[in-house]
């Protein structure tokens, strides 16, 4: 699949470029023919391609998530926390990883194919969010978020964001809010977009550490990609 690649500044609105348009990022413009259904069912992972862990399919669909913030433009951020963005996919698949050693151990992985364009746009519209959205409300799930915060680019695939946040869920009666870690991957394979994104669970302690998409759940999703494509 040949990919040809270029930036401009686009528009980066949820619908698109428009007279409403109030944000903007540098989307990379791409040349790249969609996956089919089938195609992607071929291209996700499954046992044999990946040691140590149990992979469960995931209901999906192709509709753009309708999920809304509180700002607005945190959106792409909470739509991320369910694999999904604000753009229809031409096909959809999902798979729940888990370690066989530690149940706790694993990521949640969507793979959506695109156009290209939006493929592009999903990635910037998630990486110009992740930089602006400390603090939010998911008004969909009711769940505030705090210490978003943008990681260093880990390189994946043609373009990638990584991100990590925390869920703040309330306490009963008198007891402290319980935080629970997020941590979010998304790459793009030339017009299919990989959406990881894992939580840890909240110990008695109250203290968790950061959340982690395993990296070797990644590297394999994505030679995988790149093999089928």
């Amino acid at each position: 699949m040949g990919v040809s690649l270029a930036v401009l500044t686009l528009c980066a609105t949820l619908a698109g470029c428009g007279s409403d348009a109030d944000a903007s990022a540098d989307v990379a413009v791409v040349e790249a023919e969609p996956l089919s259904a089938t195609e992607l069912e071929q291209a996700v992972l499954t046992k044999a391609d990946l040691g140590g862990y149990d992979i469960e399919k995931t209901v999906t669909d192709t509709s753009a998530s309708r999920r809304t913030a509180d700002p607005d433009e945190c959106a792409p951020v909470a739509r991320a926390l369910g694999g999904s963005s604000g753009f229809g996919a031409v096909a959809r698949v999902g798979r729940m990883i888990f370690s066989k050693k530690d149940s706790a151990t694993g990521a949640t992985m969507i793979l959506s194919s695109h156009s290209g364009q939006d493929a592009a746009r999903v990635i910037a519209e998630l990486r110009t969010a992740a930089e602006e959205c400390e603090t939010f409300e998911d008004v969909t799930a009711d769940f505030p978020y705090e210490d978003t915060e943008l990681q260093p680019d880990p390189g994946y695939g043609d373009e990638s964001v990584s991100l990590r946040l925390t869920q703040v869920v309330a306490g009963t009666g008198d007891e402290e809010p319980v935080r629970v870690p997020f941590a979010v991957v998304a790459v793009r394979q030339g017009a299919t977009v990989a959406m990881f994104y894992e939580f840890d669970r909240p110990r008695a302690s109250g203290d968790s550490p950061p959340a982690v998409v395993p990296e070797a759940i990644v590297e394999a999703q994505l030679k995988k990609l790149t093999a089928s494509g």
